[in-house]
């Protein structure tokens, strides 16, 4: 097949690819989760020498695991991932079941993940469908996708299920989530060299695509980052880890999170940290007394935050 042949020269040598270890493709594959394979790497690696097994990452503080996730961003995958160690260790005996439904009914995994865990670590001839392979099987199955697919995700996984060669699961998937990478990219793709040109419905209608969208309509783009609610919860994540043996008043972790703070911005600073708290992240200690404003709000400024 040309797409295995394509695979079999430019193939990336990634430490997750030389394992069949559940536990470390699970790693791998939640810190994959927007986030690019190049800023993974020494991330992966590192986890792992601190984690390296399931019984350790589901031991651990909760505190330790995110201070281990700095850097990396989307901090609730760091809290799902323990979750699911947990559940493993308690509930299974520390052994990942080899079935994508058996996978599916642990807590954090999804149908993607459960997929990928069956087919790396047990090398299972199953399908799944992240961002590059769906574009991959659209493109070369359906035709073109933008400025929008127009097959839907119960199409795509049907021809993703028909797609799969018996006994090559493993290198079928990884082949096309490579492929998808390097290859056949959402804004770039190299179509002029690309190896599946005579089979593929969007060639060559995805370049004119690509260079002469409709007036008005982009690709889907990234929010920007500085100055949004994510980038102000890393930042009282960083605070925290800086302070992660005590907890810390909000009027002391304003000024770390934001250069113009003044006391107004309690009650936002408030709301951050209790989103971090529902989502596993943070701690608060309540406190019964009243700012005074005028109004029935909590004394913001002596609420107290850490790592939990």
């Amino acid at each position: 097949m040309a797409l295995l042949a394509w695979f079999a020269v430019n193939r990336r040598d990634l430490p997750w690819r030389r394992s069949r270890d559940p536990y470390q493709i699970l790693v791998s594959e939640v810190m994959l989760q927007q986030t690019q394979v190049e800023r993974v790497l020494p991330y992966y690696d590192a986890f792992l020498t601190r984690f390296p097994d399931v019984q350790t990452l589901a031991s651990a503080s909760t505190a330790d695991v995110i201070k281990a996730w700095a850097g990396l961003g989307y901090n609730r995958r760091a809290v799902n991932l323990q979750r699911t160690a947990q559940y493993v260790v308690a509930n299974l005996g520390g052994t990942f079941p080899a079935d994508v439904e058996a996978l599916r009914r642990l807590p954090g995994i999804g149908p993607y993940t459960a997929g990928a865990i069956a087919c790396f670590a047990f090398e299972r001839d199953v399908a799944f469908a992240d961002t590059n392979i769906r574009r991959v099987l659209h493109r070369v199955f359906v035709g073109v996708d933008v400025p929008r697919p127009t097959a839907g995700d119960r199409e795509i996984s049907a021809i993703a299920e028909a797609a799969v060669p018996a006994g090559n699961g493993w290198t079928w998937n990884q082949a096309l989530m490579e492929f998808g990478a390097l290859q056949c990219t959402a804004r770039k793709p190299a179509c002029v060299i690309c190896p599946l040109q005579s089979a593929c419905r969007a060639f060559p209608a995805v370049l004119s695509a690509l260079g002469e969208l409709p007036r008005g309509v982009r690709l889907k783009r990234e929010e920007p980052f500085a100055g949004s609610n994510r980038f102000y919860r890393g930042r009282v994540l960083a605070a925290l880890r800086d302070h992660a043996d005590d907890a810390i008043a909000l009027t002391d972790l304003g000024p770390r999170v934001r250069d113009d703070f003044t006391p107004h911005h309690l009650p936002w600073l408030y709301d951050v940290v209790q989103g971090l708290e529902r989502d596993g992240l943070a701690l608060v200690a309540e406190d019964s007394t009243t700012y005074d404003t005028g109004q029935d709000t909590p004394l913001l400024g002596s609420q107290r935050v850490r790592l939990p």
